[in-house]
């Protein structure tokens, strides 16, 4: 009979460093500056996720700036329009993904194709040819430049009433369109190939380098894994997920670790990455977005830190207990405040609406640690209001 392979038993604390340095965030400028630095984060990340709300600046800005301390606006349009190293497409939501991981996606633009898609099965395919039509003519466009469409009633809330525009989230989903460039929320669509300039598309990934893929990126942006952290919202991938990590582990690539906490919940992490330093907790104080990778997978986030957050953009405002947009705020490698934030863009303010404590964060430590938040808050409101 085999010997049982040893876990690695792993204290919270522990825990939370690999993770943070494995997130870039127990350093300044991990990434440099510039726009190099744009393509460098979100290929370390794996994936940075859009969002459309926009009470402050939108969550894909704001994950950069975390990591990017001198990050511009326009190094993230430099990076997709004009050098192309990243795209967006789909992972657990609408995301920039690295241009050379495309190969990795176009098996779900293939099936998208080939079955459809599920929230655009109503596109006639009279629209599908009417919009290719233009852009094969008159090359890259945006919605606002088709202004014959017969609107339609909605199909859910967030649905459009212009047909072209399902039209073109549809040719977007299943590879023959890409977006070419991103102003605010407006998206202009180009075809994929001609935006890349492909003589021919690259090779799609099988399924067992699929399966790579998935587990390589969660172990470089999270050091300490699980198969629900691996598989965010991706359950179907959990089987082959598993098959390869016991494989892994089978020829120690892989170590099992026991998490302080984690109950039945197994993890693994790669052997350097359990080499942990023994240097106190990080210095640097973080406003994180709550589409943050350090936050936005809830149930990791509490295990880690013993801080649940809750998004209550959604939620009637006499049940808000930390405000409508409220942002975690990491302290060296505790999540120690909650602030509900809005940028009044008109009077060129940041506007604090509500400041809870949580977590980690010891009545006797309170006023050092408001004097460091507010001093970050001050660089927060710089990033916000810059042009």
């Amino acid at each position: 009979m085999p010997r049982a392979i040893q876990s690695h038993p792993l204290t919270k604390t522990e825990a939370r460093q690999i993770w943070l340095r494995a997130q870039r965030l127990d350093s300044s400028t991990p990434f440099g500056d510039g726009p190099q630095a744009t393509a460098a984060a979100v290929e370390h990340l794996g994936y940075v996720q859009i969002d459309t709300i926009n009470v402050i600046e939108r969550s894909h800005h704001h994950i950069l700036w975390t990591r990017i301390p001198n990050y511009q606006r326009a190094d993230l349009r430099q990076a997709q329009s004009v050098d192309k190293t990243i795209f967006e497409y789909w992972t657990h939501a609408l995301s920039y993904v690295p241009a050379r991981d495309l190969r990795f996606f176009l098996p779900a633009m293939r099936r998208h194709r080939r079955e459809g898609h599920k929230w655009l099965s109503s596109v006639k395919p009279a629209d599908l040819r009417k919009v290719l039509r233009l852009i094969r003519r008159d090359g890259a466009l945006t919605i606002r430049d088709i202004d014959d469409d017969v609107l339609v009633d909605k199909e859910h809330l967030w649905a459009s009433r212009k047909p072209s525009k399902r039209a073109l989230q549809l040719a977007f989903y299943t590879g023959v369109l890409t977006i070419s460039e991103r102003n605010g929320m407006l998206k202009t669509y180009d075809l994929m190939a001609r935006h890349f300039g492909w003589e021919r598309p690259p090779k799609p990934a099988s399924a067992k380098e699929a399966s790579a893929y998935l587990l390589d990126r969660a172990l470089r942006s999270q050091g300490l894994v699980s198969l629900d952290s691996i598989c965010h919202l991706d359950a179907p991938s959990k089987p082959s997920i598993r098959r390869l990590i016991e494989a892994r582990v089978r020829r120690k690539e892989l170590v099992p670790v026991a998490l302080e906490g984690a109950g039945k919940q197994e993890h693994w992490a790669r052997p350097e990455a359990l080499e942990i330093s023994d240097g106190g907790a990080f210095e640097l104080v973080h406003i994180l977005s709550p589409f943050d990778p350090l936050i936005i997978q809830r149930k990791r986030t509490e295990l880690f830190f013993g801080y649940g957050h809750r998004f209550e953009a959604y939620v009637p405002k006499e049940k808000r207990l930390f405000g409508y947009f409220a942002l975690p705020v990491l302290v060296g490698d505790d999540i120690v405040a909650a602030l509900d934030l809005k940028t009044d863009r008109k009077s060129r303010k940041l506007l604090l609406q509500k400041w809870s404590w949580v977590g980690a964060a010891p009545r006797g430590a309170r006023k050092e640690l408001k004097r460091r938040i507010e001093e970050e808050l001050h660089r927060f409101e710089r990033f916000q209001l810059a042009e």
